[in-house]
């Protein structure tokens, strides 16, 4: 089961996304789908379908965000958490042949889209290290076997 957590940037994103979505896109999809009714045969028109489609997506979307965000719980910065790993940190690490990653640790919503070094909360990787401080191993179990990384840099986002 997915972790119901998410980082305050990432609630700001997603209740943005919901905005957009109702106010401004679905406006425009839903004025289009009606042009394209209006035009008679709709088996045969493809500005009618596509656009009929998509309005279907959009509900889908706005269906799953209204339902969403009630229900996540949405976690901020605390100075207590400084020094080591907790939910919301930036984390660099690094394994025996000097490979080095940097990445976030996030709510499983918050890793999709454009971001690429953001990491689920729920992944091997982010519950191997939780609690972790500086200069700790960490043995990491993964499907290609038990990996050794050590941690570099732990940050985290300072609230404006």
């Amino acid at each position: 089961m997915k972790t119901k957590l998410i980082t305050r940037e990432g609630y700001n994103k997603l209740k943005e996304e919901h905005d957009y979505l109702w106010h401004e896109q679905r406006p425009e999809v839903t004025k289009i789908v009606t042009w394209a009714a209006s035009l008679g045969d709709r088996s045969e028109n493809a500005d009618y379908q596509y656009n009929k489609r998509l309005l279907r997506q959009i509900d889908r979307r706005v269906r799953f965000l209204r339902k969403f965000l009630p229900e996540v719980q949405v976690v901020d910065y605390s100075p207590q958490q400084e020094g080591k790993v907790f939910f919301g940190a930036w984390v660099e690490i690094e394994n025996e042949e000097g490979e080095t990653k940097r990445f976030r640790i996030v709510g499983p919503e918050e890793i999709y889209g454009e971001v690429k070094n953001y990491i689920s909360i729920d992944s091997p990787m982010a519950r191997a290290l939780l609690k972790r401080e500086v200069d700790d191993e960490v043995e990491v179990n993964t499907p290609a076997g038990t990996k050794l990384w050590f941690i570099n840099k732990i940050e985290y986002p300072k609230p404006e």
